[in-house]
């Protein structure tokens, strides 16, 4: 039988916390308070409200003025000093966007919004958060299985001799090429089963699906985040495996697992699907 949610307000979690082992159900209390912290943050992923694919020539998006041109792979934005652009404390009318395959990508604020060009793939979109978002405003949280340190496996890490090049599919239909350094080896069920990962601010990235998936987890699959191999043992704790940001906003471009990183077991860990609203 699967295990029963968690339900936000977070002031319930306390109360499941396992007594066998208080330490560790409070460490994930406060992991699981800093993500949605930063989930209800005016730029989190809550308040994401717009993505506009851009084509080349002038775009005009709705809600916002101006004009965004794009040519030869850059996104030029054309305003009027009164609408209201700025970049940090200065004012912008006629600017080259930084998109946010750059190391510095230019985030322009405008009213209570921030606009951003993103690139996926060979296409440039035009990203938009705003701080009023009906989604941002009426969140009430993100149930949860109760933390189980079961769920906290050591799984050996096999390193490729080359980083494996593969393309990644993603909710809005368009492949990003990543590259993968190798893959974690963990036995569930009496099987030996594996996730690759892509590297992300050094550490690594998974994006898995298992059977719980599309019933009491999100049906694209869960993120989740581990630290690098050390003594060629990774620790996977699917505890911690949280739903990507298209499971609060149509308007994100989620990776989707690779065929290998489906599962063919549930993971009865992590967050599970958010209320509708």
């Amino acid at each position: 039988m699967p295990a029963p949610a968690l339900l936000l307000p977070l002031a319930v979690l306390a109360a499941a916390a396992s007594p066998a082992d208080p330490a560790f159900a409070a460490e994930w209390r406060r992991w699981h308070e800093q993500r949605i912290e930063r989930l209800r943050r005016p730029d989190g992923w809550l308040a994401l409200s717009g993505l506009h694919w851009l084509e080349p020539g002038p775009n005009r998006v709705p809600g916002l003025p101006g004009t965004f041109t794009l040519e030869r792979g850059v996104v030029t934005l054309s305003a009027a000093a009164g609408d209201g652009y700025r970049l940090g404390d200065a004012p912008v009318a006629v600017r080259a966007l930084a998109t946010d395959a750059t190391p510095a990508p230019d985030r322009l604020a405008i009213g209570s919004c921030e606009v951003m060009v993103i690139a996926r793939g060979d296409r440039l979109a035009l990203r938009v958060w705003d701080a009023e978002s009906p989604t941002r405003k009426g969140f009430r949280g993100i149930p949860a299985f109760p933390p189980d340190p079961r769920w906290r496996l050591a799984a050996r890490w096999e390193a490729y001799a080359a980083p494996r090049e593969v393309e990644v599919p993603s909710v809005v239909g368009i492949a990003t090429r990543e590259r993968i350094p190798g893959r974690a080896w963990f036995t569930l069920e009496g099987r030996e089963l594996s996730l690759e990962a892509t590297l992300e601010d050094g550490q690594l990235f998974f994006v898995f699906r298992d059977r719980t998936a599309g019933r009491e987890t999100y049906g694209a699959g869960r993120f989740l985040m581990a630290g690098p191999p050390e003594a060629g043992t990774v620790i996977l704790d699917f505890n911690r495996a949280y739903n990507p940001p298209c499971a609060f906003t149509p308007h994100a471009t989620c990776p989707l697992p690779l065929p290998g990183n489906v599962l063919p077991v549930r993971i009865e860990a992590g967050e599970q699907k958010v209320p509708e609203p």
